[in-house]
């Protein structure tokens, strides 16, 4: 076929593979390419910016020469605009491209809110947090899932969460709102990590929320009244898990959910020493409490009682489930003792306070209250137990304690 003539649908057929490449034109920059292989493959010839160009317009007989010629005609257009066939139909493919990956990710939900906060949890408790630790985490997590659980955690902005802080605020818990900042904060700091959002609005909020005056927990600190604290506790006709309790708090100063969760495994009798596992203190480290005398008593009276199951002070309902986290507090009430005058937590500022006072190391009453050295430092070369220091003064204090209620009102 010559080329000059142009191509015809009996031609196109007919044509047959040779041992080198063959070209026949139909006009227009428009050819045929037999490959030896036997494939025919249309390409247009054009020029544009001065320069030669080649495009593919496909293979025979999938395009056939109607499309073919219906395509160069196209790309003719194209270029009577200026405008570069090649670069146009690369610039139609990339949007192609770029619809079907926005329908895809249409198609495949997002992330939530909760999603993350979930997980989040999760990485918490993968990092051996304290079991009160996680239970405050997720009661917390669990009021913003009520408030926005379900939107994707790329689109929370800050002024939706700062309408959901300030209805806490509202019911006058100023504390919660400032800790739940925190927790979004840290939550969508994660979500950032793990690319899910690219920003943290709970960092915009700071300021924005009331700062009350600091509180202290209500501790009553007179000699003659904490003395009368004490007989209150030893006189209590409720029940024996409860006087236990309270009397566990006077002479451990442990926090009122190590009291409630102690375990009969936890206490060796023979050392005169408690051992709370990491995973159920506030601080995510074990601790050791010596035994005084008068608080081996206390729980030595508990035995016949709850020795046989696994908690040391049970729920009234269940001997499976710990006393619950406001029975001690009621107690306190129920003696007499307004939420203003004394309250478990104020066990431990007695104790902090009249240890200082009676002038023992100060490392060791931190390291009994299980707090964290604030210096780095220091607490590194601190991280002695102390344990004979501490057994000595754990039982100077019960004594003191004792003394101040056998002195005379």
């Amino acid at each position: 076929m010559s080329a000059t003539n142009k191509l015809s649908a009996t031609g196109l057929k007919n044509l047959k593979p040779g041992p080198k490449v063959q070209k026949h034109t139909d006009g227009g920059g428009l050819f045929i390419q037999v490959e030896a292989s036997g494939s025919k493959l249309w390409r247009l010839a054009y020029r544009h910016g001065g320069k030669q160009k080649l495009i593919s317009l496909g293979a025979y007989p999938t395009v056939s020469l109607a499309e073919a010629r219906a395509a160069r005609d196209a790309a003719k257009a194209t270029l009577a605009k200026g405008l570069d066939p090649s670069a146009e139909r690369q610039a139609a493919k990339a949007a192609a491209v770029a619809e079907i990956e926005i329908e895809a990710a249409a198609s495949v939900p997002r992330p939530t809110w909760e999603d993350v906060g979930q997980e989040f949890l999760q990485k918490l408790k993968a990092e051996g947090k304290a079991a009160p630790t996680l239970a405050k985490n997720g009661w917390l997590l669990e009021r913003t899932y009520r408030a926005f659980g379900s939107t994707p955690i790329a689109d929370l902005k800050a002024p939706e969460l700062l309408e959901f802080l300030r209805g806490v605020e509202a019911e006058g818990k100023h504390d919660t709102a400032t800790t739940l900042r925190a927790l979004l904060g840290r939550v969508f700091r994660y979500g950032i990590a793990t690319g899910r959002c690219e920003g943290d609005p709970a960092a915009a909020l700071a300021g924005a929320l009331i700062i009350p005056p600091a509180r202290h927990h209500p501790a009553i600190l007179d000699p003659k009244k904490v003395g009368g604290l004490l007989r209150a506790i030893r006189g209590y006709d409720g029940e024996p898990a409860t006087r236990a309790g309270l009397l566990l708090l006077a002479y451990t100063f442990l926090r009122n959910g190590e009291v409630r969760h102690l375990e009969w495994t936890d206490i060796d009798f023979k050392a005169a020493r408690i051992s709370i596992p990491a995973n159920r203190m506030k601080l995510p480290r074990p601790h050791i409490v010596p035994l005084s005398t008068q608080a081996a008593s206390v729980l030595e009276a508990m035995r016949p009682i709850s020795g046989r199951g696994k908690l040391v002070l049970t729920s009234l309902r269940t001997d499976a489930r710990a006393m619950s986290e406001n029975t001690l507090n009621a107690a306190l009430r129920r003696l007499g003792y307004s939420q203003s005058e004394m309250v478990p937590h104020g066990f431990r500022t007695i104790a902090s306070t009249y240890l200082n006072e009676m002038g023992w190391n100060r490392d060791w009453i931190e390291r009994q209250l299980a707090h964290v050295e604030g210096n780095s430092v220091r607490a590194t070369y601190n991280a002695a137990e102390y344990l004979e220091g501490r057994a000595s003064m754990m039982q100077a204090y019960a004594d003191h304690f004792d003394s101040l209620a056998d002195a005379l009102p």
